[in-house]
């Protein structure tokens, strides 16, 4: 049995970590109202070198949100997708982990799941994540050992343990073909925020997300937290948990589900057949 030293300790620390929430909602409703003020308004558009877009709101959000954050928490690392990488970050205790708009392609398009990402990483993993969907208007807020809500109202994946008829986003590939396909899954098309595609399996708008290999820290971090407060898991295509904060931020093929359909996924994801990113 813990005694009281620990116990304080650990109120301690989910304390600290519903503060740092607090702080990335505050942070990331500034920052949606910021990037409205860009969308569907012909923002100016770059090409990067890995050939993806970036856009003149995805860099005002990443700067207000650096001012912002590190002037709250000066102590802390930083890692986002719009900053030049500091390997200072990997000493530090606590990092925000950052991605100013999460479905730039989204966002340039005029749809509406692009989403803001924003997370505090400790000891590798996430304690602290929001993701704010501005044009939906939800506003998902996690801390470690305190769940996950949703517009401030509590949410758990619902259990699904049969592959018939769950609703899967991610690569066609890995859907249409191969074991899911022999399963009896059923496409529920592509979301272009990965952040978005994962925490939808904490509502039941999805039961199953997949993403290809690649996809870095700031994709993931925030969406983390939030299904694993909500009583699911994110993990990679051999089953393990994620780690972030380290110098390579890129990570393999995951899924994203309830626990039980977990079980039933993770020895498939070696077999399933994922599109290799494609480059100009």
């Amino acid at each position: 049995m813990p005694d009281d030293k620990t116990c304080k300790a650990s109120a301690g620390f989910k304390h600290a970590y519903k503060e740092d929430t607090k702080l990335l909602e505050d942070a990331a409703s500034k920052a949606g109202a910021l990037a409205l003020r860009y969308f569907n308004r012909d923002p100016q558009v770059w090409t990067k070198q890995n050939y993806s877009p970036v856009t003149e709101a995805d860099l005002a959000v990443d700067q207000f949100l650096k001012e912002t954050l590190m002037a709250a928490r000066p102590d802390y690392g930083w890692l986002s997708e719009e900053s030049e990488d500091n390997p200072e970050r990997l000493e530090k205790q606590r990092v925000f982990v950052i991605d100013p708009i999460d479905g730039t392609r989204a966002f340039i398009d005029g749809g509406t799941e692009w989403t803001i990402s924003l997370a505090v990483v400790e000891n590798h993993r996430p304690v602290a994540a929001v993701l704010f969907a501005p044009v939906r208007g939800e506003m998902y807020c996690a801390s470690r050992f305190g769940g996950t809500q949703l517009n401030n109202v509590p949410v758990v994946c619902p259990r699904l343990a049969n592959l018939d008829g769950a609703r899967v986003a991610g690569p066609r590939p890995a859907i249409a073909r191969g074991p899911l396909a022999r399963a009896g899954v059923q496409n529920a098309g592509y979301v272009r925020s990965l952040a978005y595609r994962i925490v939808m399996v904490t509502t039941g708008a999805l039961d199953l997300a997949l993403a290809r290999e690649d996809a870095n820290d700031w994709d993931l971090a925030a969406a983390d937290l939030i299904v694993e407060e909500a009583h699911g898991i994110l993990r990679d295509k051999s089953n393990n948990l994620l780690k972030y904060n380290r110098p390579n931020v890129h990570h393999d093929s995951l899924y994203a589900s309830c626990k039980a359909l977990g079980r039933l996924v993770a020895p498939m994801m070696p077999a399933l057949q994922f599109p290799q990113r494609r480059h100009g």
